[in-house]
């Protein structure tokens, strides 16, 4: 059972990421609406995992995992996706994240996204 950590500005996403590891076995041990919190949790919690939406307000996904890395290399993060982001989605590889998922989500993807990062 991992420990994650879901980063999304909408509540109702990070509710339905939740729902989806839950039901999955997964423990949610945080969240946060923006990078610049997600940094700080990810600090606090230091979680096996992060979920983390690109778009967003006060501090983006990317910068955010840009972050997370500098504190710790071999944080694992899987990346939340709009259609049409990939130039965004491409950065955010490079700048260290494992996976990417494409919103709306398929759970199936979701876990299988999950499950390939924690190995």
């Amino acid at each position: 059972m991992a420990e994650i950590l879901i980063v999304d500005d909408a509540a109702f996403m990070r509710m339905m990421i939740k729902d989806i590891l839950t039901k999955n076995g997964h423990q949610v041990t945080g969240e946060a609406e923006n990078g610049a919190i997600a940094v700080d949790k990810y600090k606090e919690l230091k979680p096996d995992l992060v979920i983390m939406d690109i778009t967003m307000p006060e501090m983006d996904g990317i910068e955010a995992v840009k972050n997370i890395k500098s504190i710790d290399p071999s944080s694992k993060i899987i990346m939340c996706s709009a259609m049409g982001q990939q130039a965004m989605v491409i950065e955010a590889i490079q700048a260290g994240a494992k996976d990417f998922v494409v919103k709306p989500f398929q759970p199936e993807r979701v876990i299988e996204a999950v499950n390939k990062a924690l190995k």
